[in-house]
């Protein structure tokens, strides 16, 4: 049967009873869930709905380390039932959300086991919920991009202190991906405070504190994760709610631990390029061969790749600082083929009169049509238009992170690994394999940008031969 916008179900999927049913099924890439949803003909607001819950389903997976699965959905689900942040028809249209990604997913990849779990997994009674076709509206290619709001134009929060939060974050300009990690803790730190009777507007430095206490207490939360929260809730408090916090007293802090990188060995490189095909394979042979940060990678412009001097340039790396690193001699040609063959597609995209791409902020409030020059271009741009989550304009953005890291997982594979590989051990890899060639860390340093030579030192522990040449005595038992 087929649901009109405004009828509602009154079964609910995602029961505790569903939850114990031992049916597991395969996990779903779909990284081009975005463009499907535009075409799909539905309602400004169910469409605006659809895409707000399948992202926070996605930050779900994401926080929690889990994939696109049945499973993870109906957890998902059940914790916005059980926190109560959702209404009664707003979990209905988040509920068919999740049917269409799972349905969709599997007819885009011509998967039937997985276009099955989209009809009968999640929603068993229930099919996707569809616009009435005499009510409901054209997709995206039938209005123009004022009729349907960007998701950062809708989504401006729940509740005062959210709202404030957001006006906060976007009038200093913070980055779309730090937006959604402050909203994420401040939200948990509000169920938080609800479940002891508090609220975020009456919160003081000790609530703080306790918060971030049980963190590493309950949940064993590492450093970086504790940081972020404190980072977050300070914002939230002292930024946009105005609290005057002092000193937070002596809260529980996670303990330093030292981890070692995993790191391919040179032969394990080569199988793994080989195993990686096209832009792929010359973006792993780039990663490996200057050092770089996966989103340094795909943050890269034609101007930062100098091919006469050999050199590559990273702008507003970590700590947004720009420095220097090699570039290897063996992909200059094939990186100057890649950047003729940008041409055509930027020539096209200008024919089309494709807005420019993202720039900074300050910049592109400077040299407003400074996106639309040839030197700004992304290196490795996106096969299609995407839209800006903020502005809402469609246009050429760089290759996704997720895109790149399912390429190596997948290459992994391929080549039969054994180890877990992601694309950060390309540049774990980059850095040791200096260092066993006689690399001075001080240089090394420099090439990784790293602001303290103690994060440099860790590559020596998983040297091929660390310390002085130390042989191990059981080699000397066979002599």
């Amino acid at each position: 049967m087929q649901i009109s916008p405004g009828q509602k179900t009154n079964e609910f999927v995602f029961t505790r009873n569903d939850m114990t049913q031992e049916i597991h099924h395969p996990p779903v890439w779909f990284p081009g869930w975005a463009e499907a949803l535009q075409r799909v003909r539905l309602p400004t607001l169910v469409r605006q709905q659809y895409r707000l819950a399948l992202i926070r389903y996605l930050r779900f997976c994401k926080e929690s380390r889990q994939r696109a699965t049945v499973e993870s959905a109906r957890q998902f689900m059940l914790e916005m039932e059980t926190q109560r942040r959702l209404g009664k028809s707003q979990l209905a249209d988040w509920k068919a959300a999740l049917n269409w990604f799972f349905e969709e997913a599997g007819r885009q990849t011509g998967d039937r086991s997985q276009s099955r779990v989209g009809r009968d997994a999640i929603l068993r009674n229930t099919e996707f919920r569809r616009p009435n076709e005499k009510t409901g509206t054209q997709g995206i290619s039938g209005t123009t991009i004022s009729d349907v709001p960007t998701l950062g134009g809708a989504d401006l929060g729940k509740c005062d202190w959210e709202r404030k939060l957001i006006r906060e974050l976007r009038g200093r300009h913070y980055r779309w991906r730090t937006e959604q990690a402050y909203r994420g803790w401040a939200g948990r730190f509000a169920d938080w405070l609800e479940h002891r009777g508090g609220t975020v507007e009456t919160a003081q430095a000790e609530a703080v504190g306790d918060f971030l206490s049980e963190l590493v207490t309950r949940l064993r939360a590492s450093v970086s994760t504790q940081k972020q929260a404190l980072n977050a809730l300070v914002f939230l408090l002292r930024e946009a709610l105005g609290h005057d916090l002092g000193d937070f007293g002596d809260f529980t802090r996670a303990r330093q631990v030292t981890r070692v990188p995993v790191v391919l060995a040179r032969e394990e490189c080569q199988r793994l390029f080989a195993a990686l095909e096209g832009t792929t394979r010359l973006m792993a042979e780039l990663m490996y061969g200057s050092g770089l940060r996966l989103s340094e990678l795909i943050g890269l412009r034609i101007k930062d790749v100098d091919l006469d001097r050999r050199q590559l340039v990273v702008r507003a790396g970590k700590g947004d600082k720009d420095r220097v690193t090699v570039l290897p001699e063996s992909l200059v040609e094939r990186l100057r083929a890649h950047r003729e063959r940008l041409r055509k597609l930027y020539a096209d995209d200008q024919s089309l009169r494709v807005p420019g791409v993202w720039l900074p902020e300050g910049l592109e409030r400077k040299f407003s049509s400074a996106g639309q020059s040839w030197e700004w271009q992304w290196f490795f741009p996106s096969r299609n238009l995407m839209n800006d989550p903020r502005s809402g304009i469609k246009r050429r953005h760089h290759v996704l992170d997720a895109t790149f890291q399912q390429a190596i997982r997948l290459g992994t594979r391929k080549a039969k690994l054994d180890k877990r590989v992601t694309p950060h051990v390309l540049r774990h890899s980059f850095a040791t394999h200096l260092l066993e060639s006689g690399t001075d860390i001080r240089t090394l340093q420099e090439l990784l940008g790293h602001k303290d030579v103690a994060t440099t030192q860790i590559y020596t522990h998983v040297m091929k031969k660390p310390g002085l040449g130390v042989t191990s005595p059981f080699d000397s038992l066979s002599k």
